[in-house]
């Protein structure tokens, strides 16, 4: 009886609708992605053990180094809110060009009589910008207003309480850190997170 010989079939895969499929996760990822500004105070945190991870919202973080504070929170509606009370409160006025400007900036350490023209610089410029922190004397308390204009702000927006995270730097001196833990306490916030990085990792 004679064999029946089987067709071999074609070993070639359509591989275009896989290609279809990897573009398009590609596309998705690019156009979701939020590009990370540099920070303009690098701080060399110091290590723990413990790992938790800091909410996406409604949360402030004040670095500290260099004996100076630079203060940032999180959300481009209420940067631009804190701003607009701040500048009641200080009798700046400021157009809405440079409010839309402001909510950009992640975190900043400039006196309220520099502001303007920090806004007016560009993404660079602020980069290479020695900025002096933000003054906390007690004359002058510009981050205690801070803090109290963004928590203001995000219980109008948001209804929620805004969190703290102090980021200091491992080398930084004592007192400046326990300053800004004064400013957070005389406003009654006595739960703040502190950055640290995970022991093992540096």
């Amino acid at each position: 009886m004679p064999k029946v010989k089987i067709k071999r079939k074609s070993t070639a895969i359509d591989m275009t609708a896989m290609c279809d499929v990897a573009f398009l996760l590609l596309t998705f990822f690019i156009l979701t992605a939020t590009a990370r500004q540099p920070e303009p105070l690098p701080v060399d945190t110091p290590s723990s053990t413990v790992t938790i991870k800091l909410p996406d919202s409604d949360i402030s973080m004040l670095t500290v180094g260099q004996g100076k504070v630079f203060f940032g929170v999180v959300g481009q509606d209420v940067r631009m809110r804190a701003l607009e009370r701040m500048a009641e409160e200080y009798k700046v006025t400021f157009t809405e060009e440079e409010k839309k400007r402001f909510a950009l900036v992640e975190s900043f350490g400039v006196p309220m009589a520099n502001l303007k023209e920090y806004i007016a610089l560009n993404g660079a410029e602020r980069n290479n910008l020695n900025q002096p922190g933000i003054p906390t004397d007690s004359t002058n308390n510009e981050l205690h207003q801070w803090i109290l204009q963004a928590r203001y702000a995000t219980k109008e927006l948001h209804g929620q309480e805004l969190r703290f995270t102090i980021k200091g730097d491992s080398n930084e001196e004592y007192p400046t850190i326990r300053k800004v833990v004064d400013i957070l306490q005389k406003q009654n916030i006595n739960k703040f997170s502190l950055v640290t990085s995970l022991e093992g990792l540096n």
